[in-house]
């Protein structure tokens, strides 16, 4: 993570939850944006945009007809295939019941939680993903975003847009401090051919009240921190609570959002608004 921040600077300048039920919730309807966000369009390997209802019904009943081990990771996810001819040749299967694993707390839950808030957001960084029962167990199944390389795989400094790039990193910056999501590394990040950054691997998120980004969150677009400020209380009740497992873990999402309108409130006044709201 740390190699992450140096080169991202070129660009920018475990409580455990409250119940372990896995018992099956019924399934929200797909998530809409609380505000409505300027329309993006599908670019580079982000297929999903504007067709995100669709990928979450393919996700949920596409016929599985291969499944491999994915090599890396510590949770020993599953690369899925599916049935030639539909809208995804794959997806990322993990079967993780919420608990403590290699002394952290996980839960496939998570995973959901976090394209849920992605998609309130509207920040369209965070692949479809949905609950479906995959043989014995529940499991969360997230589209295989194709084309794409880890961020240690990738010079930074070659981007061609290097204003569009430096806006995704710090609103992966702060989402991460919002889901508090312990795991960030330079290889659950990926780079498709557009220079997209993609948001994979929440599993640990939303469990503890760490937010590892602090010092380095130093600039945001204002387009994000207004949907940030708008966040409530009921709309995350209503679409994250079958995903975290409780009321406190919401209570305590928004307590994090809290410092962060309040870490960029104080930097705009210790320098200007410019500069922290360049984008």
């Amino acid at each position: 993570m740390r190699k992450l921040l140096v080169l991202a600077a070129a660009f920018v300048g475990a409580t455990p939850w409250l119940s372990l039920v896995r018992a099956q919730q019924p399934a929200p309807a797909p998530v809409q944006a609380a505000t409505p966000a300027p329309a993006e369009t599908a670019s580079g390997s982000k297929v999903w945009i504007g067709r995100y209802a669709e990928f979450e019904e393919f996700l949920k009943t596409a016929r599985i007809v291969k499944t491999n081990d994915v090599q890396v990771g510590v949770t020993h996810p599953k690369h899925v295939f599916f049935e030639p001819g539909g809208l995804a040749n794959g997806a990322v299967l993990k079967d993780l019941p919420a608990g403590i694993q290699g002394g952290f707390w996980e839960a496939y839950k998570s995973e959901i939680a976090a394209y849920r808030l992605d998609r309130i957001l509207g920040l369209n960084m965070v692949p479809p993903t949905v609950e479906r029962r995959v043989g014995p167990d529940l499991s969360s199944l997230q589209l295989w975003v194709e084309n794409c390389k880890v961020l240690k795989q990738v010079d930074q400094k070659q981007c061609p847009r290097p204003m569009q790039w430096a806006k995704q990193v710090c609103r992966q910056r702060a989402f991460d401090n919002l889901v508090a999501n312990i795991d960030r590394n330079e290889g659950n990040l990926l780079v498709d051919p557009e220079w997209n950054l993609i948001l994979i691997d929440h599993s640990r998120a939303f469990a503890t009240n760490t937010m590892p980004f602090m010092k380095e969150m130093t600039r945001i677009d204002r387009e994000f921190y207004t949907r940030l400020k708008a966040l409530d209380e009921e709309t995350l009740m209503r679409e994250l609570k079958p995903w975290v497992l409780g009321g406190g873990n919401i209570k305590d999402l928004l307590k994090r959002r809290d410092k962060i309108v309040a870490h960029f409130d104080q930097l705009a006044k210790e320098k200007t608004e410019a500069s922290v709201f360049p984008f």
